[in-house]
């Protein structure tokens, strides 16, 4: 069932999440954010790997694995490295653990003064807050993901999964007050980006369009 529930937005599906974000933080073109979080497991007698796939789920890596490495090596972050066709698509926001992509973007370890850069930073860390919150949630609503799963690597991570794809159903169930296709996208236009085709030109072109 997992594909059933845990799956990457259709476009139509994208502009509501645009418009949700949006919504939170006044931060435009964003389709989701990004980040991991480990949860105990009793550790295995042998060096054991086993690979299970919210939009998307990488189970497979133990907790000293980078947040950055999993990215990568995820279904989802292969589809993007392979398949982005620019800012269209929407990006994501990840923690300044990430590299700065042009479909994942990171805060300015240092913002500059006058160009947007801090205020882009205080809507990106409004924004991204959401996975956050989001694990929270799901680390409540059950309760092993919180404590310690006392079993092999491979099934615990069948139960993570499966785990992610309550969650889902869970929020599917759970009806908003404002029916999803009543939202409405108020957020402003993406402009064109002729700049280059990498992570801190489109960083440096939502800071200045958008912020400064």
């Amino acid at each position: 069932m997992k594909d059933d529930f845990i799956s990457w937005p259709d476009n139509q599906r994208k502009n509501v999440i645009r418009a949700g974000f949006y919504e939170k933080a006044g931060f435009p073109n964003v389709v989701g954010c990004i980040d991991g979080t480990h949860i105990r497991i009793t550790g295995p007698s042998i060096d054991e790997r086993s690979i299970c796939r919210f939009t998307n789920i990488s189970a497979r890596w133990p907790g000293s694995a980078h947040d950055s490495h999993v990215f990568r090596t995820s279904a989802i972050g292969q589809h993007l490295e392979n398949g982005y066709r620019g800012i269209g698509q929407g990006v994501l926001l990840g923690d300044s653990g990430y590299p700065c992509r042009q479909f994942l973007l990171t805060p300015y370890r240092q913002p500059a003064a006058g160009r947007g850069q801090a205020r882009f930073n205080r809507r990106h860390c409004s924004t991204r807050s959401t996975i956050e919150r989001t694990f929270g949630i799901w680390k409540k609503r059950f309760h092993i993901l919180g404590s310690e799963i006392r079993m092999k690597p491979d099934k615990a991570c069948r139960i993570i999964i499966a785990c992610g794809i309550l969650h889902n159903i869970a929020i599917m169930r759970n009806e908003p007050e404002v029916a999803e296709e009543q939202l409405i996208d108020n957020q402003p236009q993406m402009p064109p980006y002729n700049g280059p085709q990498d992570g801190k030109g489109i960083r440096d072109h939502f800071a200045t369009t958008f912020f400064a």
